[in-house]
């Protein structure tokens, strides 16, 4: 580690041992300016007079004449590229270029030539004026380094090509990368306008915690933590469900929470361990309900961004509506020739799994579970146009309410693009008798292995104990959503800080 004096005050530079030719040399460049009183982290009020954008709006249409006649501009940005006295800066909204005249300017001229490189943040004031071949452009009078740029940063015009460098060090990717700024802009539309359309139509925002002493909700293996000050363990949510139908037994009629779940799983281009989902509830209501209102919601994201169609990896879907609908069942028989309508045993539908080489776990023995299996295996990369399967059976589904039309199934849906989930809801079970037996054969399952079951939750059982109206819920994976409507094919692409292996 370097220790430099300046003024008497130690500067620790922890990375000078690994900081090649160029860094040295910015480095020093740095240390000139606090020793010539132009220390650059010292600024603390930056006034600014326009945007890059806004200096293009006003000033675009005006003939030299009249921008002679203009006011002092001041600008900020970073530096992206220098051409002798020419040089490029960037702020959030766009580039504007930049002139420095020797002749009229020279002590500032001296200013950029000594101290000034590529990638620094800079505060500018000038005129703007034309250039010969009526570019729009500021005449620099007056020059301040705010921000030291010390590593050398990516080239401009190819910036970062390696797709985990990308993700690992986003500030760079998001400076040299405006297509990818452009997704992050896009994404944060997207969430603006759920919450938009779900308050429009009478649902309210709420939150519930993060932290759970029961695990509950979903079917994933969970982050567990230790809560010091009530000496117990808890988990990190791997979903928000119980909690909002609390809300629902105690009077609220829709309501919906849009946040962070954890799960600890694998990593792949459509699953990161901390995600982004919204559940959306609704009293008096069946899982029908819900399929009209994501075919909805979606529709009005797509509105909202004027499109309709969307390349995902290399397949066009398109997302008008209806879209299609099948059961489980009728799927599995559309894609694979069996019906297992005519299965009538889980002995039968064991000996079909190991016909068609599906492997199945300890807890997997039954028909039920097989169904599922053979869905999983043989029909969800076929599902490319957005389509709902319905009817999910009830081994999977432990807090979904049973078809009354064939109760080895429940009134569940997910719904499928390209292959992806993308939505899940149900018409939720409110038996506190039948969701206690659900619980219980959780249990059972995980003691023949399954370590994504829920647990036996006594607090939700007492709160459904005092009533639950039919109710219908949905999960939305916001994430995938947006890879969706983005048109990304990795999920790194629309997380700004994805979780990634440790970097040796």
């Amino acid at each position: 580690m370097l220790k430099i004096k300046i003024n008497n005050f130690p500067i620790l530079f922890s990375m000078s041992d690994r900081l090649n030719d160029q860094a040295q040399h910015r480095l020093q460049k740095l240390l000139r300016l606090k020793q010539t009183n132009n220390d650059p982290y010292l600024v603390t009020k930056t006034s600014l007079t326009h945007s890059s954008k806004s200096f293009q709006v006003e000033f675009e249409k005006c003939s030299e004449e009249e921008l002679k006649k203009k006011a002092t501009v001041s600008l900020a940005g970073r530096i992206i590229a220098i051409r002798q006295t020419f040089l490029i800066i960037q702020d959030f909204d766009g580039q504007v270029q930049l002139y420095i005249n020797k002749k009229i300017h020279p002590k500032l001229f001296d200013y950029f030539n000594e101290f000034v490189d590529i990638g620094d943040q800079i505060v500018v004031s000038g005129k703007p004026m034309l250039t010969k071949t009526k570019v729009l452009t500021l005449a620099v009078e007056e020059m301040k380094i705010i921000a030291k740029c010390l590593l050398v940063p990516p080239e401009k015009w190819h910036g970062l090509t390696d797709i985990e460098t990308r993700a690992r060090k986003r500030f760079l990717d998001l400076t040299y990368n405006l297509a990818m700024r452009d997704v992050f802009l896009k994404r944060t539309k997207i969430i603006k306008s759920i919450r938009s359309f779900l308050d429009q139509n009478g649902f309210i925002e709420v939150e519930t915690p993060t932290l759970q002493a029961v695990l509950g909700g979903a079917n994933a293996k969970p982050f567990k933590t230790h809560y010091n000050a009530l000496k117990a363990d808890f988990y990190l949510r791997i979903a928000n469900e119980i909690a909002l139908k609390k809300l629902i037994i105690g009077g609220f009629n829709k309501v919906y929470e849009m946040g962070k779940m954890f799960r600890n799983e694998g990593v792949d281009t459509t699953h990161n361990p901390e995600f982004t989902s919204i559940e959306i509830y609704q009293a008096y209501a069946d899982f029908e309900v819900m399929l009209v209102l994501v075919e909805k919601l979606i529709q009005s994201l797509c509105e909202s961004l004027n499109q309709f169609s969307f390349n995902w990896n290399n397949k066009t879907i398109n997302l008008k509506t209806p879209f299609h609908k099948i059961t489980m069942v009728e799927l599995i028989k559309k894609v694979t020739g069996i019906d297992f309508n005519s299965v009538k045993d889980d002995q039968s539908a064991i000996l079909l799994a190991e016909k068609h080489h599906v492997k199945l776990a300890k807890h997997q023995q039954n028909k039920q579970h097989i169904i599922n299996l053979f869905f999983e295996q043989f029909c969800e990369q076929t599902l490319i146009e957005p389509t709902f399967v319905t009817h999910y059976p009830k081994a999977v589904s432990p807090l979904a309410k049973q078809d009354p039309s064939n109760p080895e199934f429940t009134q569940r849906f997910e719904l499928f693009i390209n292959g992806k989930e993308i939505a899940n809801a149900y018409s939720e079970l409110n038996d506190p008798l039948e969701q206690r037996k659900r619980f219980e054969q959780q249990l059972e399952e995980k003691q023949l292995g399954n370590d994504e079951t829920s647990e036996l939750d006594e607090s939700f059982l007492e709160a459904l104990s005092f009533g639950m109206v039919n109710t219908a819920g949905l999960g939305i994976g916001i994430d995938r959503l947006v890879m969706l409507l983005c048109e990304c094919n990795s999920i790194r692409d629309v997380v700004f800080f994805p979780q990634l292996r440790e970097h040796k």
